[in-house]
This record gives structure tokens, C-alpha cells and sequence, in this order.
């Protein structure tokens, strides 16, 4: 009788471990994740949770000159330079600004750093405005 409830329980919480989670990019280039689907029109992927905080396995990291047990697949070709044209730069200028509005703000930044997300203190929240606001001024002041 007792091992039966505890089936029965864990058959229960076994939909809670795991949640549909949503991803999605907006105008801006800002990531979001949501547990609702984004509005309608709006391209997203939809990502399944196993309720842990450990990653499943362990990013790899290919440097192209093999890791010392055969794998010697060559590294990805680097993103190729954006054309800079006036609808790039408008797109560049854009993101540039909700950047620096983000940074500006009052709530917390979350960045990538070595494939982990991590919260930006405060100086490194002082260098990303430095950063982007001399991006801004470089490339979309108008003279």
C-alpha cells in the first residue's frame, strides 16, 4: 500500500518536473522566454525543461586542431561582415539604444560569458554602456 502512494505520487509530479518554455527574438534582438507562447505572427521555438539547473551535458569546445581524441572536425566559419548600408546601420542604431537603455535601467543584465549566463556587476555594467554608447556615437551621430 505504501509503495503504491508513492507511485502514484511521483506519477503525479512527473508532468511538473519537465515545462514547455518559449523562444523567441523581438525587433530589437532581444531574447525572450516565456512559459506562454508569443503573440500571433511571431516566429518562436518552443523549448522542453527537464527541471534541473545542471546542463545535460557539457558544452565542447572545438578549436579545429582536434582535442586529443580523434574528433578533429574543423572549427565554424566565422559570421561574415553586414553590409553597411543605411537600413543596417538604422537596425545597428536601433539595438544600439535599447542596449543602452537596458544598461541604464534599474533592473538586472543578464549576459553570456564563457556559455554561462551570469548578471553584470556594476563595473562590468559601467565598461557595456562605455562600450555602447562609443558604438553609438561612432555609428550613429550624424555629422
Amino acid at each position: 500500500m505504501h509503495r503504491s502512494l508513492i507511485a502514484v505520487a511521483l506519477l503525479l509530479l512527473a508532468p511538473l518536473a519537465t515545462a514547455q518554455v518559449y523562444k523567441w527574438t523581438d525587433a530589437s534582438g532581444t531574447v525572450h522566454y516565456s512559459e506562454a507562447p508569443p503573440v500571433q505572427g511571431t516566429n518562436y521555438k518552443e523549448v522542453k525543461t527537464t527541471g534541473t539547473v545542471a546542463p545535460l551535458a557539457a558544452p565542447t569546445r572545438n578549436t579545429g586542431e582536434g582535442d586529443g581524441n580523434g574528433n578533429s572536425e574543423p572549427s565554424p566559419e566565422p559570421a561574415k561582415p553586414v553590409a553597411d548600408t543605411p537600413e543596417n546601420r538604422a537596425k545597428l542604431c536601433e539595438s544600439l539604444k535599447a542596449n543602452l537603455a537596458t544598461l541604464q535601467g534599474s533592473g538586472p543584465v543578464v549576459m553570456q560569458q564563457d556559455g554561462k549566463a551570469t548578471a553584470l556587476d556594476t563595473d562590468q555594467r559601467k565598461q557595456q554602456v562605455s562600450a555602447a554608447q562609443s558604438q553609438y556615437d561612432q555609428y550613429c551621430q550624424t555629422k
